[in-house]
C-alpha cells in the first residue's frame, strides 16, 4: 500500500482563516464519540460486544462510531484475516488482557469490559469539544487514488500545545467466521458472520500526525493522497471494496505512555467518487425509493456524483430490465464537480426480483458509458374489493407457546403504521401451545397496505412449540391473506384496497365474467359474442392468445408465474374489455 503527504499543514492566523474553511463547523459543539473495540473471530464472546456497541451507535446516529480493532491471541490470520499492524500497536497500548474490551475516546488508560461502554460514551457526549472535526473523500473509481481533505478547528485551547490527527479506514460487510455468532443474529445468517466496521489501515502515523497550534480560533488543513489498496492481509488477505469503506478522522490530545489520548473529538469524513477527467459521472446506487406501491411501476432512485472537473448539465441514460430491450431517459440540471444529487426514475418491474441495469450514453451532449446494475424487487399484491369508502380488516395471529417473541405491523405506503400487536404473553405449560388474537384495522379505498409479522428468534409460531398461523379477513369474512406460522424471521403480505377485483369473481361488463380472482389453475371467461380472449402480463406481452366462438373459455394458467395478468376479451364487433386478474400458485 501507498501513502503520500502532500499538503502537510497549513496553518494561518485564526483571523484569517475564520472563514476559510470548507467542511468544519466554527460553532461550539459537544464532543462525538469513537468506541474502539478489540475483537477476534476466535472470542465467543464478542459478538456481545458487537450488539453492544452497535445499540449505542444506532442510538446516536452521526455522533457515535464503532472500530472493530482484530489483534490478539483470538484474531487469527486464515482467511479472512483481519489482522493489521495498526491494530497490533492500538491494541498493546492500552494493555488489552481479555476480549471484548474497548476504549472510548482512549479516555481511560486501559481498554474496559463492555458493561462500561455506555456509561462512557454518555460522559463523552456530554463534554464540550475542544475542537470540531470535518472533511471530505474524493476516490478515484479506476485509480483507487483517495484525496483527502481534513479541517480541524479549535473552538478552545487544547490542554496540549501539539495534538495528534489520525485518519482510519473502515470497512463494512466482510463475511466470515465467528465464534459466538448466534447470539448477534443481525449478523450471523446461515452460519456465516458479516463483520462490520472493521479497522483496515492508517492513512496518519499510527498514532497520529502532529498538528499545532491548538489554540482557540485556529484552523489546521491536512491533505493526503492515499492509495487504496486492492487487497490487505498477509496471509489470507481481504478484498477492500470500495463501495464499503468509510474513513474516521480523530484528534488526540498528546501521547500519555505507550498511548496519544484523549481523543478531543471525532467524525466520519464525506466521500464521493472524482477524477481528473473534465466529464466523467458516476452512478453510485440503484435502488428503489422508499415505501411501497400495489403496482408493478417502481420508482428507482439514483445516486449520480459528477466525478469531473466541469458541471454535469445533462444525461441520456439507458434503463434495462432483466432480459427486456433498454428504455431511454433525459435529464437536465446542474451538478458541480464532485457533488452529487439524486434522480428519479419510474420504471415496470414485473413480479419478482429482477437485474436492472442503468446505463449513461451520453453526458453534456457527448458520448459516455458507464453502468451500475442492481436488483429490484417487485411484489405481489391481493386485491381486496370493497363496497364503500372505507373497510374494516381484521387481524388474526394465532400464537405459538412463544407470543413473546411475535411482533406484527400494518402499514400504510409511506410506512406509517395503521395498526400494529405483539410482543403477546408466553404461555405456561407444555411445550405446545396456542392462542389466539384479533384486533381490527380500517382501512380506505385505494389504499395499498403492508402487513408484516416478525419473530425475533426466527423460528416462526409453529411446530414443536404450536401449530400457529395468521390471517386477515375483510368486513365479509373472507379470507384474503392466509398464511401459517413457519415463516422463520419475517412474513409479509401486501393488500390494495378497493382497486381491483372481488375475491369470488368479477363481472366487467353485464354479460362478462371472469373467475377465479386470484386463479391457481384453471381461469374461466364467461361472455356472449367473444371472438378472442388475450392475456398479457404486467409488462404488455401476450403471453396466451385464444381465437373463439364459445360463450366459455378456460385457460390454463398453472404453467404462469405468479404476478398480475391483464385478460383482454374482444368481442364479434371488435371492442375490447381489459381486466386485471392475479395468479397465485
Amino acid at each position: 500500500m501507498k501513502k503520500f503527504t502532500f499538503l502537510m499543514c497549513a496553518v494561518l492566523a485564526c483571523l484569517l482563516q475564520v472563514n476559510a474553511q470548507q467542511f468544519v463547523s466554527t460553532e461550539v459543539q459537544n464532543r462525538n464519540a469513537m468506541i474502539e473495540e478489540f475483537t477476534g473471530r476466535n472470542c465467543g464472546y464478542c459478538p456481545d460486544g458487537h450488539v453492544i456497541a452497535n445499540s449505542i451507535v444506532h442510538a446516536n446516529p452521526g455522533r457515535v462510531w464503532a472500530v472493530n480493532v482484530h489483534a490478539g491471541g483470538y484474531a487469527p490470520t486464515s482467511y479472512p484475516n483481519f489482522n493489521t499492524g495498526v491494530s497490533t500497536t492500538i491494541c498493546n497500548g492500552f494493555q488489552v488482557t481479555g476480549f471484548p474490551a474497548g476504549v472510548v475516546n482512549r479516555s481511560t488508560a486501559q481498554a474496559q469490559g463492555r458493561g462500561s461502554w455506555q456509561s462512557l460514551t454518555n460522559q463523552q457526549l456530554s463534554q464540550v469539544a475542544e475542537c470540531n472535526v470535518a472533511g471530505q473523500v474524493v476516490i478515484n473509481p479506476v485509480t483507487r487514488l483517495a484525496k483527502i481533505t481534513v479541517e480541524v478547528y479549535y473552538t478552545a485551547n487544547s490542554a496540549s500545545d501539539k495534538n495528534y490527527l489520525t485518519i482510519y479506514m473502515l470497512q463494512d460487510s466482510i463475511w466470515g467466521s465467528q465464534s459466538g455468532g448466534s447470539s448477534n443474529p443481525e449478523q450471523y445468517v446461515g452460519g456465516n458472520y458479516c463483520h462490520m466496521h472493521i479497522l483496515r489501515d492508517a492513512i496518519t502515523a499510527d498514532w497520529g500526525d502532529e498538528i499545532a497550534p491548538t489554540t482557540a480560533g485556529t484552523l489546521i488543513t491536512k491533505e493526503y493522497v492515499y492509495e487504496i489498496p486492492a487487497s490487505i492481509g498477509s496471509p489470507n488477505g481481504v478484498e477492500v471494496d470500495l463501495e464499503n469503506i468509510a474513513f474516521l478522522a480523530f484528534v488526540e490530545e498528546k501521547q500519555q505512555g505507550a498511548t496519544y489520548r484523549p481523543i478531543l473529538n471525532v467524525n466520519e469524513l464525506t466521500m464521493t467518487q472524482g477524477t481528473e477527467e473534465a466529464i466523467y459521472p458516476i452512478i453510485a446506487n440503484v435502488a428503489a425509493a422508499s415505501g411501497f406501491s400495489c403496482s408493478t411501476t417502481r420508482t428507482l432512485k439514483l445516486d449520480l456524483v459528477n466525478g469531473g472537473l466541469d458541471e454535469l448539465t445533462s444525461l441520456k441514460y439507458q434503463v434495462k430490465v432483466a432480459d427486456n430491450e433498454p428504455i431511454e431517459f433525459t435529464w437536465e440540471g446542474s451538478i458541480a464537480s464532485y457533488q452529487s444529487s439524486s434522480i428519479e426514475v419510474d420504471v415496470e418491474i414485473p413480479f419478482g426480483s429482477h437485474d436492472v441495469e442503468v446505463k449513461i450514453v451520453e453526458a453534456n451532449g457527448t458520448a459516455y458509458e458507464f453502468a451500475k446494475e442492481a436488483t429490484i424487487k417487485s411484489e405481489e399484491w391481493v386485491n381486496v374489493a370493497i363496497e364503500g369508502e372505507t373497510e374494516e380488516l381484521s387481524i388474526e395471529i394465532m400464537q405459538d407457546k412463544y407470543g413473546n417473541q411475535i411482533t406484527w405491523q400494518l402499514l400504510a405506503s409511506d410506512n406509517t403504521v395503521i395498526a400494529e400487536g405483539g410482543p403477546y404473553q408466553m404461555l405456561v405449560g407444555g411445550s405446545a401451545a396456542t392462542q389466539l388474537h384479533i384486533q381490527k384495522a380500517t382501512v380506505n379505498k385505494g389504499d395499498c397496505v403492508k402487513f408484516v409479522i416478525k419473530d425475533n428468534v426466527g423460528n416462526g409460531i409453529c411446530c414443536s412449540f404450536g401449530e400457529g398461523y395468521y390471517q386477515i379477513k375483510d368486513s365479509k369474512d373472507n379470507i384474503v391473506v392466509d398464511g401459517d406460522g413457519d415463516f422463520g424471521s419475517e412474513a409479509s403480505a401486501l393488500l390494495s384496497i378497493g382497486d381491483g377485483v372481488a375475491v369470488e369473481e368479477i363481472e366487467t361488463v353485464e354479460t362478462l365474467n371472469i373467475f377465479p380472482n386470484p386463479v391457481k389453475d384453471v381461469l374461466t371467461v364467461k361472455g356472449e359474442n367473444m371472438s378472442q380472449v388475450v392475456i398479457c402480463n404486467a409488462l404488455g406481452q401476450v403471453v396466451e392468445s385464444i381465437n373463439t366462438n364459445d360463450s366459455e373459455v378456460r385457460v390454463n394458467v398453472s404453467a404462469f408465474q405468479n404476478g398480475m395478468y391483464f385478460i383482454n376479451v374482444i368481442d364479434n364487433n371488435g371492442v375490447m374489455t381489459t381486466t386485471k386478474v392475479s395468479v397465485l400458485h
